[in-house]
């Protein structure tokens, strides 16, 4: 069944989220993390979330957007979906005794080469109203048409064309086998290609493959780090493009060069494709 573009514009059912030290230290102990700031919660201050936690709490509305029967396509369908883009503006950083409010908007339904590009705006707020973070995150749906004429809300701000300043920085990261079992639970994002291979091959992948999220999330553990000198507040917006595979027990190498106002960066998988590609940072004094 084809993806009816009149449901552009549909609000996502909001629901709330906790913020406690539990989760943000699996998660950031998922990640590889070890800086004091995402550990030591007896610090002056308390720990902070690592800033690409907010995929946790994003993760149920993104899942659950393309369950609505307005939305038109079969659940069988749905499971060829493919998420194509995560770009993310942090308006400040989760930490534990946050009580957040997660709501979003399909902003954008289109017909592309491969199939149906949907585009949904995801806004992590205070329950009192603080935003936390705003995320524009596209999904591709192979195979399927668009019924009625594409309709686009909102599309995520434009990024200003900032020339390279600096060289290279490549990082090589060992991906072991077992992080997407390790992901899926300390992130609470659960999709059977990335921990059960029975149901990978049956895809039609060539294995289980690691999370983009989890990719991501490495991209910007490693720019952090580099960066902004361990200082993840001062990340102010991070996207990538998820055009490859990264499989389980090979390397990914993260490349990264400075810009004037943040970094560009991509991440090539182990056979030298490129995992994520058109990567961007903004970064705040």
């Amino acid at each position: 069944m084809p993806i009816r573009s009149a449901v552009a514009g549909r609000d996502v059912e909001p629901y709330d989220y906790d913020v406690d030290v539990r989760k943000c230290l699996a998660y950031a102990a998922g990640m590889g993390e070890i800086a004091d700031i995402y550990f030591d919660d007896a610090r002056p201050g308390g720990i902070v979330a690592p800033p690409a936690m907010v995929v946790t709490p994003e993760w149920p509305a993104s899942r659950d957007i393309r369950t609505i029967p307005e939305f038109g396509a079969t659940p069988e369908e749905s499971r060829r979906g493919v998420h194509a883009v995560q770009d993310t503006q942090f308006h400040r950083l989760m930490r534990p005794g946050d009580k957040l409010r997660v709501t979003g908007q399909i902003v954008a339904i289109r017909r592309i080469r491969p199939g149906a590009l949907t585009m949904t705006r995801i806004d992590l707020t205070t329950v009192e109203g603080e935003p936390v973070s705003t995320t524009y995150t596209t999904g591709i749906t192979r195979g399927v048409e668009v019924e009625g004429e594409d309709r686009v809300i909102e599309e995520a701000p434009p990024w200003s064309d900032d020339p390279v300043t600096t060289g290279w920085t490549e990082m090589v990261i060992p991906i072991a086998r077992e992080l997407p079992h390790v992901y899926t639970e300390c992130a609470d994002i659960w999709n059977p290609i990335h921990t059960e291979r029975e149901v990978a091959l049956a895809a039609g992948l060539p294995d289980i493959i690691l999370h983009g999220t989890a990719t991501w999330a490495l991209a910007v553990r490693e720019i952090v780090a580099n960066r902004l000198g361990g200082e993840p507040g001062r990340l102010a917006r991070f996207t990538g493009r998820f055009t490859g595979m990264v499989i389980p027990g090979t390397d990914i190498t993260v490349r990264h060069a400075a810009t004037a106002t943040g970094t560009v960066y991509e991440v090539l998988a182990a056979d030298g494709s490129k995992a994520i590609s058109d990567g961007r940072a903004l970064f705040r004094d």
